[in-house]
């Protein structure tokens, strides 16, 4: 596994992220490790699933004329 130091932190980000790490119950470096993780793991891409998942369900749709809007009668 690789080594990484980050120099120069401010202040206000090492409370926050020790902050952070207790609320998740794991250490500074643990949290470190999960933030890096999510932000770069691939996550699936949602649109092109979704269009896969629904292709079965196209049809021959056709629109309905449209036909001029009624009145409309304000007190």
């Amino acid at each position: 596994m690789a080594t990484l130091t980050i120099r120069n932190l401010p202040e206000p980000v090492r409370r926050g992220l020790k902050q952070r790490a207790a609320a998740h119950n794991r250490s500074m470096e643990a949290e470190v490790r999960a933030i890096l993780e999510e932000a770069t793991v691939q996550r699936p891409d949602f649109v092109n699933q979704w269009v896969a998942a629904t292709e079965s369900l196209r049809g021959e749709f056709s629109v309905p004329e449209r036909t001029a809007p009624r009145p409309v009668e304000l007190p």
